[in-house]
């Protein structure tokens, strides 16, 4: 059983462009300890951020030997409290018409860029969504950004603590007609001790 009393983990994801720190929450265990695990084991190191999208995010996960996956799926663990301002550390996964149960990829994840929103387009997303957002939320999404319409439907399990101007640069990057970056950003991940 994993202890919540723990000290939040703090890894760094290196890239050419420099590093981002962030951390990952404990009140999501079991997605914190298998990207430890993955860590761990150097799933990451050589593997690129291969789909790429301005304003909205970055993601990656893949190995460096082209699997996409380890091959299993972990559950949801969408909390209220997380949500995806900008520098959300989310897990991926199929979309709901496969996968009811919003069950993450195992390696799968995206660091969000978003951008900045108003309240009205926080009102369109709660009709659209039914997700209702917090006065922080709203608060934060005006003021750094995020990518409001994705809370509620994928688990976050940390932020950035810094690199943001290098989650930019990766964000701006050249990408091909499917959002890959035409040349690869390959990243190591490390843990923090």
């Amino acid at each position: 059983m994993a202890q919540t009393n723990k000290p939040e983990t703090i890894i760094v994801i290196h890239t050419k462009f420099g590093d981002m720190m962030a951390v990952l929450y404990n009140d999501t265990p079991k997605y914190r300890d298998n990207f430890i695990k993955l860590i761990k084991e150097g799933w990451y190191n050589g593997s690129t951020f291969h789909r790429v999208i301005k304003d909205f995010m970055i993601q990656g996960g893949g190995n460096k030997d082209g699997r996409t996956d380890p091959g299993y799926t972990i559950p949801a663990e969408i909390r209220p409290n997380h949500f995806h301002k900008k520098g959300a550390l989310a897990a991926a996964r199929m979309g709901d018409n496969v996968n009811p149960e919003k069950r993450s990829s195992s390696s799968q994840f995206y660091i969000v860029q978003g951008q900045v929103v108003d309240d009205q387009y926080l009102d369109a997303v709660t009709a659209s969504t039914g997700h209702v957002f917090t006065k922080e939320e709203r608060e934060t999404y005006k003021t750094i950004g995020g990518t409001p319409h994705l809370d509620g439907g994928y688990t976050v399990f940390g932020e950035l603590l810094s690199g943001f101007d290098v989650l930019d640069k990766i964000a701006s990057v050249k990408t091909d007609a499917s959002d890959k970056p035409l040349e690869p950003v390959t990243m190591t991940i490390d843990i923090v001790e």
